[in-house]
């Protein structure tokens, strides 16, 4: 499948499939007429990198989730560190905006008081 065909087909966006292109993570892509051609375990690794990228990754730390991750089961602990990373980023996040929604209850409930 050409870099066209994957980008259409699954809806990734050509700079994705060009990031994974130049990290030289291709497992077994290869040129055929000038052109990338992806296999089931290209779409599996740009899968990964969609979700990466969809949880709030930057580039770079896609970049080096996707190398441990070729290194298989002895970087598990350092990618599983990454994503418990993220998730207490997340976390907080939420905590936070959390936060400002009882603050902006508590005003809006002081208009109503105030407004009966």
């Amino acid at each position: 499948m050409t870099i066209q065909e994957a980008s259409e087909r699954y809806q990734i966006p050509m700079h994705i499939l060009r990031e994974y292109e130049s990290w030289g993570l291709c497992g077994a892509v290869k040129k055929v007429m000038g052109q990338w051609q992806y296999d089931d375990t290209d779409l599996e690794r740009l899968s990964t990198i969609m979700t990466l990228h969809d949880i709030g990754f930057t580039t770079d730390e896609v970049e080096v989730y996707m190398r441990l991750l070729l290194e298989g089961e002895p970087s598990s602990t350092r990618r599983l560190r990454m994503l418990e990373e993220k998730r207490s980023a997340a976390l907080d996040e939420i905590h936070f905006k959390e936060h400002q929604l009882q603050r902006l209850d508590y005003l809006r409930h002081e208009i109503r008081k105030t407004q009966r």
